[in-house]
């Protein structure tokens, strides 16, 4: 670490969670990061900031005028652009030592699972179920931890997935593709923006203690948060020994 970044960094090296170890880790880490939207907008900012080395931006959608009420990464000029170009224009901005890569694709099938191997962990800050899904798949296959974030109208969770650990719950077992929940979508029944923030904002605290090697936090739990009256309660969730994703799979 060079004098410029023990100085970028000094207020996490202050800190005994983390010090230069821990901030050295935070320097050699490879985080993908599904969608920039509302969830990923904040949580890219604050691990670019943090000084994560590597962060993969996938997503396929561009700029759109209503995105720019909640998406604080995003800009007016950019509108119409690759949001995963927008995110990467923005993050050099901020930390221009963060090697940012722009992947304008939905990441699917052999590609996500390629994707998922090659980081240390994943955020999830898509807004619909299928990708949901399909991360969760990718990072049980892969024993890589996934934090999973979500948001509508005044209603956010957080929940992490840490598929290193044995008998680790996962995203099925919470929600099981055979349940047919309603999928609430911003763009028909609307989101508070400053939620998204607070969401986006926990996923990045909660990725940056797992690459840090910090226990204590959101593995294996659900928050919830509910902006209009600002409860938020916190669960621990329980592995469903009958999961068709899960009940036979784990860290060997």
């Amino acid at each position: 670490m060079n004098d410029q970044q023990l100085l970028r960094y000094s207020r996490h090296i202050l800190l005994p969670e983390i010090g230069i170890e821990g901030q050295q880790c935070l320097l050699d880490a490879k985080v993908l990061i599904i969608g920039l939207g509302g969830l990923g907008s904040p949580a890219a900012l604050y691990l670019a900031a943090s000084g994560v080395g590597k962060l993969v931006l996938c997503d396929h959608d561009t700029v759109d005028l209503s995105n720019l009420q909640r998406q604080i990464i995003h800009r007016n000029a950019l509108v119409g652009q690759s949001k995963a170009s927008s995110a990467r224009a923005a993050l050099h901005e901020i930390n221009p030592e963060v090697e940012c890569v722009a992947l304008n694709v939905r990441a699917e099938g052999a590609q996500l699972g390629e994707l998922v191997a090659q980081a240390d962990l994943v955020l999830d800050c898509c807004d619909n179920f299928d990708t949901r899904y399909a991360v969760n798949r990718a990072c049980l296959t892969q024993y890589k931890p996934l934090v999973s974030g979500a948001a509508v109208q005044f209603d956010g969770q957080v929940a992490v997935f840490d598929f290193r650990r044995a008998e680790m719950p996962c995203y099925n077992c919470l929600f099981p593709e055979n349940s047919h929940a309603a999928e609430l979508r911003c763009a028909t029944t609307g989101v508070f923006a400053p939620l998204v923030g607070l969401v986006g904002i926990l996923q990045a605290a909660e990725a940056l203690k797992l690459l840090l090697g910090i226990e204590r936090g959101l593995v294996g739990k659900l928050l919830t948060v509910n902006a209009l009256d600002m409860n938020i309660m916190r669960s621990t969730l329980s592995k469903d020994a009958a999961c068709m994703v899960c009940g036979d799979i784990g860290p060997e």
